[in-house]
């Protein structure tokens, strides 16, 4: 077994479920000033996330944690060279963290406000952001000789990589109203509802044009054939079946179908990758694989007996909180946040 290619899928595995939990958080975040009308019904959206968003955002510190020791070169490269763009989505992040937190430490209202609409722009650049980094690790990146980006910030700003960013924004704004449509009650369900009810279609056209837009922007039509088409379109039949769901009011179906979607859409790039890691716009020879990227032998055997251990006990223990904390959030509902 060639432990390279177990770790790219492993890395690949914890960025997609990443997106897929993560995604509802950020959705949740950018419709929080926009469906909560008052104070107490702001407080139904957060209280909705309240016990989720922290854990939800360990699986970017795992999935960072294993890009470092499994493929210490493709680590280096995107943290080095793309260091403005997160730097940017790590201030948003700090900001939306600290928005949940300091929310509830004061009565005024327009305290409650300012925080309200941290948590929103929070969530709005990252949504954003990861968006614009998928387009561009798919696109390629200015990558030299010596393993060093040499582009610049403005250089992920093309218009592939905006569509990307627009496609993550729409996606997970809409599995956040999903979300909030099984997780709470009243006003805030129906509203949640309602934009679930129309944004369906932004999000999966946006996302069918990301997705089979590279297509024909890289190379992977050369290298994987029109098979690969199946998984964006998948994806984005999947995004289009969650609309349906919603205007039959099966809640649950919807949900779980867009997250279907952002899981396909997250798959297309990775396996429109493999086995590169960040392909080179200067040299294709100059481009990061899983293979002059990767740890020693050693490394890898050590961190794959650990990950053996420890990540199905992670996942046992959110299954757990995620069925101890199943109730919806109603008007009636203790709050905490």
């Amino acid at each position: 077994m060639d432990l390279r290619v177990v770790w790219f899928v492993l890395v690949s595995v914890l960025f997609t479920g990443f997106f897929f939990l993560e995604g509802f958080d950020y959705g949740v975040g950018i419709l929080l000033p926009f469906l909560g009308k008052d104070d107490h019904q702001r407080r139904q959206v957060i209280n909705a996330i309240g016990p989720f968003w922290d854990a939800n955002e360990v699986w970017l510190l795992v999935a960072g944690g294993a890009m470092f020791a499994a493929f210490p070169n493709w680590y280096a490269t995107l943290f080095s060279g793309l260091y403005l763009a997160l730097f940017l989505m790590l201030v948003a992040l700090i900001v939306r963290a600290v928005g949940f937190e300091f929310r509830s430490k004061d009565q005024n209202p327009r305290w409650r406000r300012i925080w309200d609409w941290a948590i929103f722009g929070g969530s709005l650049i990252p949504a954003l952001l990861w968006g614009v980094a998928l387009a561009n690790l798919l696109r390629g990146l200015k990558i030299d000789a010596t393993m060093t980006h040499v582009g610049s910030f403005w250089d992920l700003l093309n218009p592939y990589g905006l569509v990307g960013g627009l496609a993550t924004v729409a996606l997970f704004t809409l599995h956040g109203a999903l979300f909030l449509n099984l997780k709470t009650g009243g006003e805030i369900e129906s509203r949640a509802q309602g934009v679930a009810r129309w944004f369906w279609i932004p999000a999966g056209v946006l996302a069918v044009l990301f997705l089979v837009g590279g297509f024909w922007i890289t190379d992977m039509a050369e290298r994987l054939g029109l098979g690969y088409v199946i998984l964006p379109l998948a994806a984005g039949i999947s995004v289009l079946a969650a609309g349906w769901s919603v205007r039959k009011q099966r809640a649950g179906w919807a949900f779980v179908l867009s997250g279907v979607g952002i899981v396909l859409a997250v798959a297309t790039i990775f396996v429109g990758l493999y086995p590169r890691l960040v392909p080179s716009t200067l040299n294709p020879a100059w481009s990061l694989t899983i293979y002059n990227s990767a740890s020693g032998d050693y490394t890898l055997r050590v961190m794959t007996i650990v990950a053996a251990i420890f990540v199905p006990v992670v996942l046992l223990y959110q299954a757990w909180s995620y069925r101890i904390f199943r109730h919806r959030v109603s008007h009636e509902t203790k709050l905490e946040y």
